[in-house]
């Protein structure tokens, strides 16, 4: 198995709050958001509607928060005939497989066949005028009156050159428009002498920039989504800033990211010269950014860098790799000019990271860490629970006594163990297929064959227990501790006796 493990930005996991657990459940006066299943979906989301899709789980918090924003926005966006929907993927869960839901809620905007992700806010007014933008032409058509205007108009503008609004090529270009058209402004010429004054010979697609060089060529290509992909690369600046706004972009790219971490922008102004030709080197092949060390400090630790600024490591997103440039070491052009050329060559080896094997286990829970992980979690006669959390996590500190009362229900002789792992702390191992993109992920290692199974149910004994009897290969059920009501009638019970 490969490692595919992948750590959200941390400012994003400490995002969410909690809400009423009815919070998904408005009357049909309160919503137009339509409850989807395997049956429904297909139709709901035909070719020619604009649908935004919710994917969530009941128990999630994110979830709960967003859910009467959610709901607003679908009686606005009703009258504009843009369709809002939600899969409950605690029961749909083929459905979300089928479209790759790794983390709720996950929203994706359905329209002309095709499904990207959604990347606006999540409040009622962003979610409205976002959709609402997606309904409109995702391409401007440009003159000599208005052209010098437009390309000017924003950071990025995309100008694509065509002989005709109704070619093959425009169509792909307006394709990839409505796929980028959150984070671009696009623009299309159709005058062959408007082509000629900017010496573009049809098609071309030109990058407009207020960064780095003022303008990019994009080679056409006839595939819309090599096209976004060409689009993204050539629109991303050379060094840019990275926060939890951009994060999920720099992750879809798949690169690897560069970190540089400030605290200033004296560091700035010290380091751009510094990292801009070896950016400038590597373009299409690694992301260099540069980080606010006083507000993400955190991040440095998931890429095992001590929080001493500035800094300098790569995080290599597929396969997951971490490669911290030697804190010891000043940052000069030569040394981190020989240590990026030795990762791009492979020559690095990935950091890993781990606390001592411990001697024994907290409370009744089982401790994992990077060097007992692979023996205990791959031990084919063990079904092994895993909790992978954060010790900053609220949601981990308040599962932490429920989570160690289950532990104690599975005694040693039951092939079941209950087990953390702080994955701040430690590295996943190589050879570990795990995707962690929040805390806590609970996951079921199953005894025989290590098939993983997501745990999706309520953070309860009762639903822990229920979801290893499902699950586990092992045949040992717990008995459940009686709950206050029973214990009193038990007790009642006993006094009539008496």
């Amino acid at each position: 198995m490969k490692l595919t493990s992948t750590l959200l930005f941390p400012l994003a996991l400490l995002s969410g709050a909690f809400a009423s657990d009815d919070a998904e459940n408005a009357t049909n006066a309160d919503t137009k958001v339509e409850v989807l299943t395997t049956d429904t979906f297909d139709d709901y989301i035909k070719h020619d509607s604009l649908v935004l899709v919710k994917f969530y789980a009941p128990w999630c918090g994110h979830c709960k928060s967003m859910a009467p924003a959610y709901d607003k926005a679908s009686i606005t966006l009703a009258e504009k005939n843009i369709k809002l929907g939600k899969v409950d993927c605690t029961v749909e869960t083929e459905l979300c497989n089928k479209y790759d839901v790794q983390g709720f809620p996950t929203l994706k905007i359905f329209s002309d066949g095709e499904n990207t992700e959604y990347n606006g806010g999540r409040d009622e007014d962003a979610i409205v005028s976002t959709m609402v933008r997606k309904s409109l032409p995702a391409v401007s058509e440009l003159t000599s009156e208005n052209f010098e205007e437009f390309s000017t108009s924003e950071k990025v503008v995309v100008i694509g050159y065509f002989d005709d609004a109704e070619s093959d090529e425009y169509k792909v270009f307006e394709k990839a428009a409505k796929n980028l058209n959150d984070d671009y402004t696009f623009g299309a010429v159709v005058d062959s002498k408007l082509a000629k004054k900017h010496k573009v010979k049809v098609p071309a697609v030109v990058v407009h920039k207020k960064f780095d060089e003022p303008t990019a060529d994009v080679e056409y290509n006839e595939d819309h989504k090599t096209l976004v992909k060409d689009i993204k690369s050539a629109a991303t600046p050379l060094i840019g800033d990275i926060g939890p706004q951009n994060y999920a972009s720099y992750v879809e790219s798949k690169l690897p990211l560069a970190y540089i971490f400030i605290e200033s922008e004296e560091h700035r102004e010290e380091f751009e010269p510094i990292f801009k030709p070896i950016a400038k080197e590597h373009k299409g092949d690694i992301n260099f950014v540069f980080i606010n060390a006083t507000m993400f400090g955190r991040q440095a630790e998931v890429i095992n860098l001590e929080q001493k600024f500035p800094a300098f490591g790569i995080q290599q997103l597929e396969p997951a790799g971490k490669f911290p440039f030697d804190q010891s070491k000043d940052l000069t052009e030569k040394a981190v000019a020989k240590f990026v050329k030795d990762f791009a060559a492979g020559k690095l080896e990935p950091s890993v990271k781990s606390e001592p094997i411990p001697e024994g286990k907290d409370g009744n829970t089982t401790v994992l860490v990077a060097k007992n992980f692979v023996d205990v979690v791959l031990d084919k006669t063990k079904d092994v629970l895993v909790e992978f959390y954060a010790p900053w996590c609220g949601h981990c500190k308040r599962l932490a006594p429920i989570y160690d009362e289950l532990a104690a229900l599975y005694p040693e002789d039951s092939n079941v163990v209950v087990a953390k792992f702080d994955a701040i702390a430690n590295d996943i191992p190589v050879g570990v297929d795990v995707e962690v993109q929040g805390f806590p992920t609970i996951k079921l290692f199953k005894a025989k064959d290590n098939k993983v199974i997501d745990f999706e149910g309520e953070r309860t004994v009762e639903g822990f227990v229920s979801f290893l009897n499902d699950n586990a290969d092992s045949k040992f059920e717990p008995e459940l501790p009686a709950s206050e009501d029973e214990s009193e009638e038990k007790e009642d019970a006993e006094d009539e006796e008496l």
